[in-house]
């Protein structure tokens, strides 16, 4: 009997801790919308200024609130799609905006570096926890959802082995991570220094191409 009842209560408890990160995760996705919407009209601050490439890479590393405007093409075989990105990271939470896939509505991708969720154009929600490989089977494409928030800033992601290259300023130039190849082969202004303009991603038969029209920095 007394066995039973600790089962149940550990059942219990082990169902109330994962519906409290569940609500932990959705109150931060939801104070980031909030922060969005409170920083559209802002203007952003600026960067530290970055000596080399490790005082480059650690200033971006703890960089916490960003986010970025620009235009993204992915091709997969005979599938892919051309469209508008809009990306807002606040620490580990991001809200990532696809308008055009497919000739179609926007796709609404958010989440954490545990779990993310897809909003397609009907409002339909799907949870997926490896979102490089759902996305792959649900749309025929895919993107390389974790590691872009640090790629964009021209950093590797800290989570993983990686190869780099730098050009003649010292800035990111090639890398290789996480089965994937990213050539930065553009920079430009973001924030009062030189930031990731243009960049192509290549993974077996997927290639992302992402070009960063605006950065604000908060």
């Amino acid at each position: 009997m007394c066995v039973s009842v600790c089962f149940l209560k550990a059942t219990e408890t082990s169902e109330m801790a994962e519906t409290a990160l569940t609500e932990q995760r959705c109150i931060a996705v939801a104070l980031l919308l909030l922060t969005v919407a409170g920083c559209a009209t802002q203007k952003g601050v600026g960067l530290p200024e970055f000596d080399d490439w490790n005082s480059r890479r650690d200033a971006l590393s703890s960089v916490s609130e960003w986010e970025f405007h620009g235009r993204i093409g992915v091709s997969a075989g005979d599938e892919g799609f051309n469209g508008k990105l809009r990306w807002w990271q606040h620490d580990d939470v991001f809200v990532a905006s696809v308008s055009g896939p497919l000739g179609v509505g926007t796709v609404k991708i958010q989440g954490d570096e545990r779990q993310v969720a897809v909003t397609d154009e009907d409002g339909e929600v799907t949870e997926m926890q490896d979102a490089e490989a759902e996305l792959y089977r649900r749309y025929g494409w895919t993107i390389p959802v974790t590691s872009l928030r640090y790629w964009a800033l021209g950093i590797p992601d800290p989570s993983s082995p990686a190869k780099t290259a730098f050009n003649g300023e010292g800035q990111l130039a090639r890398l290789e991570q996480r089965n994937w190849v990213v050539q930065i082969d553009a920079y430009r202004e973001g924030g009062g220094q030189q930031m990731p303009r243009r960049m192509v991603a290549t993974q077996r038969d997927t290639k992302v191409r992402l070009v960063i029209d605006n950065w604000i920095f908060h």
